[in-house]
């Protein structure tokens, strides 16, 4: 059984389910003026309902799930709508806050391919894979929201609101894009090809042992160990240009630890996974913790320049420590990780999903 999570405890009962039959999306700056149901994000003064899994949400306690989208399911479960709300509006755009939106805008249709999208939830916000076809739906997903991909009309990357653009673009394809998924066509193929094969080539290397993956549970931190001779490649990932040697996917779906140190030859990476910015309530996630009195540490124990820097706040949705020009360390990983774990067990508390108000941003 899930450990019970103390968020649950600020939680209100769920109330009357809305009707979700007529639910159509709204820009989150028009949604501030209409009655709306806020998915995947902040509520504003306008919502009469929000199904998030974001820091210091109302969800309702009854359907609150890892994922937004898993969040919209469970509430859509419930019994008859008894009342109307028209618009359903998030703030940001990504995989799980567009399969959300769907999900309340066609429920019917988002119905028949619910397995697919909550799997897909996973794989876009936690990296973590459970059915091949919902990594290559995120990618696809990705690929969209490139403007140098040109898979969609370079107006929707111009529009003033590109997040409310990109909603009214992509949530009509959504279907089709499943669809041809489903069916093994190649129209979306050209989109997910290059990602699906690094990732497959990162899980090899995973299975083989030339990428090794070692748990260190008492501090939930996984030090993950690249060949040296193993080049970064180019990739998206929250809708961003990044480089990675090995896929992000690979590691996350391999480990459950939410700290992730990336260790290739002398270069060191730290990295908060995004389960530790949620309200995850299937277990307990540790706090991230601030990082400057390791910066501080490092810096002075390092023969070479004191390049160290660390993610400032460490609110963002992946902050990380590393060395600013990306140069090699002279420190041993053992000095590294000593000095990672004297922070989980001392420094202050940087971010806490269940008290905005008190680490989150003013």
């Amino acid at each position: 059984m899930a450990d019970h999570h103390p968020c649950l405890d600020r939680l209100p009962d769920c109330s009357r389910p809305l009707n979700p039959l007529s639910v159509r999306f709204i820009p989150y700056a028009e949604a501030r003026q209409q009655p709306n149901i806020v998915v995947d994000g902040a509520p504003l003064p306008s919502s009469l309902l929000t199904l998030s899994h974001w820091p210091n949400n109302q969800s309702p306690a009854a359907a609150r799930r890892d994922t937004s989208t898993a969040t919209v399911f469970a509430w859509l479960d419930k019994p008859e709508p008894q009342i109307s709300v028209p618009f359903v509006t998030n703030n940001h755009f990504d995989e799980d806050g567009l399969f959300s939106v769907f999900a309340l805008s066609e429920p019917q249709q988002a119905l028949a391919m619910r397995e697919l999208l909550i799997a897909a939830s996973f794989a876009g916000d936690f990296g973590v894979v459970r059915r091949r076809d919902a990594a290559r739906l995120c990618f696809i997903i990705e690929a969209l929201t490139d403007p140098a991909s040109g898979a969609l009309p370079a107006a929707v990357f111009a529009a003033s609101d590109r997040v409310g653009a990109l909603y009214q673009a992509v949530l009509p394809m959504l279907p089709e894009i499943v669809r041809d998924l489903q069916q093994g066509s190649p129209r979306f193929g050209a989109l997910w090809a290059v990602p699906d094969e690094h990732l497959s080539a990162s899980e090899a290397l995973l299975a083989d042992g030339t990428v090794t993956i070692e748990e260190l549970p008492e501090i939930d931190l996984a030090i993950v160990r690249i060949p040296s001779q193993l080049p970064p490649r180019s990739m998206r990932r929250y809708l961003e240009d990044e480089q990675a040697a090995v896929h992000p996917f690979a590691v996350n779906s391999a480990t459950r630890c939410t700290r992730l140190l990336r260790v290739q030859g002398q270069h060191y990476e730290f990295e908060y996974r995004y389960e530790s910015w949620l309200q995850i309530v299937s277990r307990r996630v540790p706090l991230r913790v601030r990082l400057e009195g390791v910066v501080e540490r490092l810096n002075a124990l390092e023969t070479a320049a004191p390049m160290w820097i660390a993610d400032d706040p460490m609110t963002g949705i992946v902050p990380r420590l590393r060395r600013s020009d990306a140069s090699p360390s002279t420190l041993s990983l053992e000095t590294v990780i000593a000095e990672l774990r004297s922070a989980f067990d001392s420094a202050p508390v940087a971010w806490d999903p269940c008290d905005w108000t008190k680490h989150g941003p003013a």
